[in-house]
Parts: C-alpha cells; structure tokens; sequence
C-alpha cells in the first residue's frame, strides 16, 4: 500500500514543501518549495545555516553603502542564497518573498521583485524558477499583474483569505495563489468557540470554492492550499492542484497508509451554478467586498504584521553582523 503522501500526489496533487531546511526538503522529494521570513529566520538560527548569513553579509560588504543599506541588501541576497540551495534539491520553482513591508505599495513591490530576480540572475538562475511571494492586498495584486504583464515573471499572492482576492488575483494573472486554510481555521474557532470537523473546516471550505470557480471560469491560476493545521484538511483537498505542507504533516503523511481519495475534480466544476465576478478594474468595489469579510480583514492585517516583525528580527541578527564584519 503506498504512502498516504503518494496517495495524495496520485490524486493528481502537486505536494510541495513549506519550509527553508534543506534536509526536509530532500527527504520528502516535493516538485516545489515555498519560504517565508518566518521560515527562514527560523532556519537561519540553526548552527548549519550560520554560512548562508556570513555569506550574504560578506557579499552585501562589498556592495558599499551606509550599513543600513548593507542590511537591505545582505537581507535580499540571503532570501536568494536559501532560493538558491533549496533549488538544488527540487525539479521546481521556489517562492521568494517581498518584503511584507511594502504590502500597500505597489511600485516598491515591483522594484523589490526586480531586484530578487537580477540577483538570482547573477547566480545563473532564471526567472522560470522562482515565484515572487508578495501579500494579496490591492496593491501586491497589482503589482502582480505588473510582473506577469510586463516582465514576465511569475507570482505568488499569499496570505489569502477571501473568494474576493483569489478572484482579483485570477483577474490578474497571477501564476499561482496560497489560500490560508489553517488561519481561516484558527479565527472561526476563536470567533464561535466551535470545533469543526475536517469536512466543514472553513478554511477547506474556501479553498474548496476558490478551486471550483477557477476551474469553472477556465482560470489558470493555480490553487495552492497553505497554512494546514492538521492532516484532515490536507485529505480534505486530495486532488486540489498544489499543497504546500509543513515538515511536521508531510511526516505524518510519509508514515501513513491511510487511503487518501480524491476530493476536488476540475471536471465537475463545469456543472455548477456559479456567479462571475470582477474586481481587478475597480478598486473600490475590491476594497469594499474584501472590507465586507471581517475574518480576511482581521487574518491579512495579523499576517503582514507577524512577516514584518519577523523581516525586522532577521534584520537585526544581519545589521550585528554587518557591524562586526
């Protein structure tokens, strides 16, 4: 009987890995790789990885510049030098994130994206490789579809929580999106002291919906389940296109046998009675159907704050660094 993670690439599920240690990453054979600045400042707090950040420092010393801007760049060129080893490990792409500091400003998400992709350039990696990660408000959507337009670089809008942003995004032509399914989770469980099973989970639910509308539009844009809290609702989404599963889930699913079938079809969306919607042209009906989803409102807020605080941490583990070198 195979595994319950081979049953669930069977299902026609991409697996791909949530994490920036190279050794889970090799261990689970994923297509593809996703960071965060909460993943990698994690993993560069680990004795293996102290290199990656002297490497990046050292390089970053030699650009010149005030020792802030030294920190700003040793910070891009260590999101790369993790891009770049992971890459070696999978036959995918790896996502790359803005800064979720630049989340309300579209023209500096596009600069940033610019610079992450020339600097993976120098390293003779290609932009067919990498996703640029940035946060699915108004302005990270447009300036997806600037980057895909225009430059022709692939995106990845994240921290998604609402039917509103996956429409824009599609709209957008964004390469793929992360619906957050254990954070939609988490809020409803706070807001109505319920417990839910895998079947009603909320956040299985949006993604569920978000799948069936795609498929039903004819959207390319794929549908990348994120942010799992346990395997049901991994199971849950047997056959969705991507899932980005932690270490954690993706061991529990190494180790089963338990049968995992295929839940969500393409072909059955084709059938169902959906409404057509747009946004992408107009921000204020955007802003106002978002602004209506008072949990996508709160979880967008909690999500750029905690990948922003966790960018000024790694920050400053670099800057004491920069001022030693």
């Amino acid at each position: 009987m195979p595994s319950s993670l081979e049953q669930l690439k069977a299902a026609g599920t991409t697996v791909v890995c949530d994490s920036g240690d190279f050794a889970t990453i090799s261990k689970y054979n994923p297509q593809d790789a996703t960071t965060n600045p909460s993943l990698i400042l994690a993993a560069s707090k680990k004795a293996e990885y102290a290199k990656l950040v002297d490497n990046a420092v050292e390089w970053s010393k030699k650009q010149g510049g005030s020792v802030d801007q030294q920190v700003e760049q040793a910070l891009d060129r260590l999101l790369v030098e993790f891009g770049k080893e992971i890459l070696k490990l999978i036959p995918g792409k790896v996502s790359t994130e803005v800064d979720a500091r630049y989340s309300f400003d579209t023209k500096a998400s596009v600069n940033k994206a610019l610079r992450i992709i020339d600097l993976y350039k120098q390293e003779g990696i290609g932009k067919e490789r990498i996703l640029i990660k940035i946060a699915s408000t108004w302005e990270g959507i447009k300036a997806a579809e600037i980057l895909q337009r225009d430059h022709g670089i692939n995106t990845n809008l994240t921290l998604m929580f609402s039917q509103t942003q996956a429409i824009a995004a599609a709209e957008a032509g964004a390469y793929l999106i992360s619906p957050f399914v254990g954070r939609i989770l988490d809020w409803f469980k706070a807001a109505t002291k319920k417990e839910y099973s895998a079947s009603e989970d909320p956040g299985v639910k949006s993604v569920q919906e978000i799948f069936n509308y795609y498929k039903k539009f004819g959207y390319k844009t794929i549908v990348m389940g994120a942010s799992f809290r346990n395997i049901g609702e991994i199971t849950e989404l047997a056959g969705c296109d991507y899932l980005t599963i932690s270490p954690n889930l993706l061991e529990t699913l190494y180790n089963s046998q338990d049968a995992v079938p295929k839940k969500l079809d393409a072909s059955n969306a084709s059938s169902l009675n959906l409404e057509k919607k747009t946004y992408i042209n107009d921000e204020a009906e955007f802003r106002f159907w978002f602004n209506e989803d008072q949990m996508a409102v709160e979880k967008l807020r909690e999500g750029i704050s905690k990948f922003a605080a966790d960018a000024v941490t790694l920050k400053d583990i670099i800057k004491e660094k920069v001022q030693k070198a």
